[in-house]
């Protein structure tokens, strides 16, 4: 039973790891730039919610609600102020060294409103969870909502990509932005979308993160930030699929590591099995070989 339940647990830290997967993989896929300022949109998220409910009587839904509008606001202005200018730039070195600078600015301003204590976040599930087994596997109710609206998010956002306008623009722009120009596609409007998308994930993501690990600080998604893009790189960047299968992996791996090997050697775990992935099929899981054109 014990086992059971650390592949739940892991299941569940999984799960929040590929909805953070999702946005890295969903503006690289279309907008071909590394976000590294993700993870922080999720701490700006946490800070909503708990800003919200604090002030509010701590209404957790309203929280969200906030989290996931004000989250989708910054994404988008994010990507018009610090991002579009450079999408021409001659290195795309210049474009990562920009979101680098976006992560640090939203962090340091975290720091000066809310100051560098860990606050306390009040999970916003209020349900037990379920016992089996007459007690001996007890699966918290976090737990359990965590996994399902992973899920639900990757069927969701499948059904967007594949039966919607937007969505073929998506796909279209991920192709070619050249040739989509062409026939009639708003690029910055699609790129846009993608922002939004993601940093709406972002803000799910983190009332779920803080739910389960109760603790806020101006750091508290930069961790989870890098592992989900190591996630979205296992899974193969890109790959919407592929975000979710290298976010189960992830979180499995790290909680069994933790487990049965050693606390202070998972991360070290994690890492190296992304290097031992990427050295057998660089493009990852599910990632595909792209021809270049000379």
């Amino acid at each position: 039973m014990s086992f059971l339940t650390y592949l739940i647990s892991g299941l569940s830290l999984g799960s929040i790891y590929a909805i953070i997967a999702l946005g890295y993989t969903m503006v690289y896929g279309i907008a071909k730039m590394l976000n590294f300022a993700h993870g922080d949109f999720i701490m700006v998220g946490c800070y909503i919610i708990f800003s919200v409910t604090a002030s509010l009587g701590g209404n957790p839904l309203l929280g969200i609600l906030v989290a996931v509008v004000l989250c989708t606001i910054l994404g988008i202005t994010t990507e018009f102020v610090a991002y579009r200018p450079l999408r021409g730039a001659a290195s795309p070195l210049a474009v990562l060294i920009t979101a680098i600078g976006v992560s640090y600015f939203l962090e340091n301003v975290a720091l000066l409103i809310f100051g560098a204590d860990i606050k306390s976040f009040t999970s916003v599930i209020s349900w037990e969870g379920l016992s089996f087994a007459d007690g001996q596997l007890r699966i918290q109710g976090v737990t359990i909502v965590t996994i399902l609206i992973s899920v639900l998010v990757l069927v969701v956002l499948q059904l967007f990509i594949k039966k919607t306008k937007q969505g073929q623009a998506m796909l279209a722009v991920a192709e070619d932005k050249g040739a989509a120009t062409l026939m009639g596609i708003d690029v910055n409007k699609t790129i846009m979308l993608t922002f939004a998308i993601g940093s709406a994930l972002a803000a799910i993501a983190g009332a779920l993160l803080c739910s389960a690990y109760p603790s806020l600080s101006p750091y508290t998604g930069a961790m989870p930030g890098i592992k989900a893009f190591v996630a979205a790189v296992l899974g193969g960047i890109g790959s919407i699929p592929g975000a979710m299968i290298g976010g189960l992996v992830l979180g499995i791996v790290e909680i069994l590591s933790k487990t049965y090997i050693s606390s202070q050697l998972s991360d070290a775990i994690v890492f190296g099995i992304l290097v031992i992935v990427l050295l057998v099929k660089p493009t990852g899981i599910l990632g595909k070989k792209i021809q270049e054109k000379v």
